[in-house]
C-alpha cells in the first residue's frame, strides 16, 4: 500500500501526464484501478498512509479520529506543527489553520490537494526545509484528508444516504435552489463531525481552506448571495497579491464564481465561526489523457497559492498594535496601527485598576486594515491611576461572527496636562494623514517576525 500512495505522489510532482500509466499499472502496486479517467485512493489507502505518517513523526504529528462515516468509517484528522513547542518562540499562541477535502466522493483532486498539503509539510520538515519548519513552529496545521469516505469508495458525489455533504451545513440550509441537502443542517454523520472538530479544535482558527474540484477556481463568501462579505478588503487583498505575484487563478465571489449554493461549509465556516475561508476548486479536465497542462503543474500552482496562505496567516485578522496613549483631565487620546490585513470595528481601549477590574471603557472606535488611527475618547469617569494597566477589546475582524480577543497593553500612559492635551491634538489631529502615512512605511519596512515581538 505504502507503494500505491507513493505512486500517487508520482503522478502530482513527478510530471506524469498520461493516465493510462495507471492503468498499466498492477493491483499490487494501486489500490484499485482508474475510475471514470481519474486516480482513486481508497479509504483504506489513505488510512494506512496518515497512520504511517504519525507513526513516523511523532515529533510533528497527532493523528485524531474526529468521527465516522455514515457506514463507520473514520474521519482522520492530521495535527501537524512542532510540538516540542506549545507555544511560538516568543510565548505568544501558534496560529491555527483548518484544512479539509472529499465532500464530494468523485472530486478526486480536492481530496489529493488537502493530502498534498500535508504531506508538503511532513515531508518539508523531515528535509529541513526553511520554510517548513518556520510554519510548524509557529502554526498548528489541522487537516481532514477525506470526509466522505463512503462516497469517495463508491465513487459518487454524495455520502451514502445520497446527500450532498457541501449542502448540509448551517448556514442558510436549504434556502437556494439545490439538490441533496438532506433532511435537516447537519442530519449527516460526516458534516456533524466536521463541525464538532471545528467548534472544538480550531475556533481560534484565522484561515480555513475547503478543497474540491469543477473548474479552475478560487471562491470566497458568499455562496448565496452576490454581495461581497464584510471582510472584502482581507479577501480582495489576498486575490490581488496572488495575481501579482503567483497565479492568475480566478479569485472570486462564490456566488458570482461559481453559482448560488447554500449550506456550504465555506459559508459555514466565514459566517457561523468568523474565519476567513476559501474554497479551492481544481479543474477536472486536467484528468483528461494528453491534457495540454500536465496534472502536477495544476496542482503545484494551487500549493503555491496554499503555502502563501499558510506562511502569512499572521495577517489574516486585526492585529491592534498601541503606539501610545496620552491622558489628561478631559480626554484620553489613542494612537493604535493595525498591523493585520482585516479591519475591525466595534473596538474599546479598557483601563484596569491594581486589583484587574475594569473600570473604565472607552467608547467604540474602528481601525481600517494596514491602517493608522488616532482616537479620542471622554475621560471624565476615568479613575487613573499609574498601578492601574490598559487593555484592548476587539473583533478579528468585521464579520458578526469573528471572535473578540482581549489583549493586555504593555504601555504606560502619558498624563498631560490641559495645554499639553490641546497641543496634542492639534499637531496630530483624528484621523491625521501624517500618522496613517508614517504608520504604514513603518509596517511596510519591518519584517513578520519583527511585528509579532512589537
Amino acid at each position: 500500500m505504502r507503494t500505491a500512495i507513493g505512486l500517487v505522489l508520482c503522478f502530482f510532482l513527478a510530471g506524469l501526464t498520461p493516465l493510462a500509466n495507471a492503468s498499466a499499472t498492477s493491483e499490487e502496486d494501486w489500490p484499485g484501478e482508474p475510475i471514470d479517467n481519474h486516480l482513486h485512493m481508497t479509504w483504506a489507502a489513505l488510512t494506512m498512509e496518515v497512520n504511517d505518517w504519525a507513526d513516523n513523526n511523532p515529533d510533528i504529528v497527532k493523528l485524531i479520529d474526529a468521527g465516522d462515516s455514515e457506514l463507520g468509517k473514520t474521519l482522520w484528522v492530521l495535527q501537524i506543527s512542532d510540538w516540542s513547542m506549545e507555544t511560538k518562540a516568543n510565548g505568544k499562541a501558534k496560529e491555527i489553520i483548518y484544512i479539509d477535502g472529499g465532500h464530494h466522493g468523485n472530486e478526486y483532486l480536492g481530496t489529493a490537494l488537502a493530502w498534498l498539503s500535508a504531506q508538503f509539510y511532513i515531508e518539508g520538515w523531515n528535509e529541513g526545509n526553511q520554510e517548513v519548519v518556520e510554519v510548524l513552529q509557529s502554526t498548528e496545521l489541522h487537516v481532514l484528508i477525506m470526509l466522505n469516505p463512503d462516497g469517495n469508495d463508491f465513487d459518487t458525489r454524495w455520502n451514502i444516504n445520497q446527500v450532498d455533504l457541501n449542502r448540509n451545513y448551517d448556514h442558510y440550509w436549504n434556502t437556494c435552489p439545490t439538490t441533496q441537502p438532506g433532511s435537516a443542517a447537519f442530519s449527516e454523520a460526516e458534516t456533524a463531525a466536521n463541525s464538532q472538530y471545528m467548534n472544538t479544535y480550531v475556533t481560534d482558527a484565522d484561515l480555513y481552506v475547503t478543497m474540491h474540484t469543477g473548474v479552475w477556481i478560487i471562491l470566497y463568501p458568499w455562496g448565496k448571495w452576490a454581495s461581497q462579505p464584510s471582510d472584502w478588503e482581507l479577501f480582495h487583498g489576498i486575490r490581488d497579491d496572488v495575481h501579482a505575484n503567483i497565479s492568475d487563478i480566478p479569485i472570486q465571489n462564490a456566488n458570482q464564481g461559481l453559482y448560488p449554493n447554500c449550506g456550504t461549509s465555506r459559508d459555514y465556516g466565514y459566517g457561523v465561526m468568523g474565519i476567513p475561508t476559501f474554497t479551492f476548486e481544481t479543474d477536472d479536465e486536467q484528468f483528461v489523457p494528453g491534457s495540454v497542462e500536465a496534472l502536477n503543474e495544476r496542482l503545484e500552482e494551487e500549493m503555491d497559492v496554499m503555502r502563501y496562505l499558510i506562511s502569512n496567516v499572521w495577517y489574516w485578522r486585526a492585529r491592534l498594535d498601541v503606539q501610545d496613549i496620552q491622558v489628561s483631565d478631559e480626554e484620553v487620546m489613542l494612537n493604535v496601527n493595525n498591523l493585520g490585513r482585516a479591519s475591525t470595528s466595534n473596538a474599546t481601549l479598557q483601563f484596569l485598576d491594581s486589583t484587574g477590574m475594569v473600570t473604565w471603557t472607552s467608547s467604540l472606535f474602528s481601525v481600517n486594515a494596514t491602517n493608522s488611527t488616532m482616537a479620542v475618547f471622554d475621560a471624565t469617569n476615568l479613575s487613573y491611576s499609574k498601578d492601574g494597566s490598559w487593555q484592548l477589546y476587539y473583533q478579528k475582524r468585521v464579520i458578526d461572527a469573528s471572535k473578540w480577543v482581549t489583549e493586555p497593553l504593555e504601555i504606560n500612559a502619558t498624563v498631560l496636562d490641559d495645554d499639553d492635551g490641546a497641543s496634542f491634538l492639534v499637531g496630530y489631529g483624528l484621523f491625521s494623514p501624517t500618522t496613517i502615512l508614517v504608520g504604514l512605511a513603518v509596517i511596510s519596512l519591518l519584517r513578520k517576525d519583527e511585528l509579532e515581538a512589537l
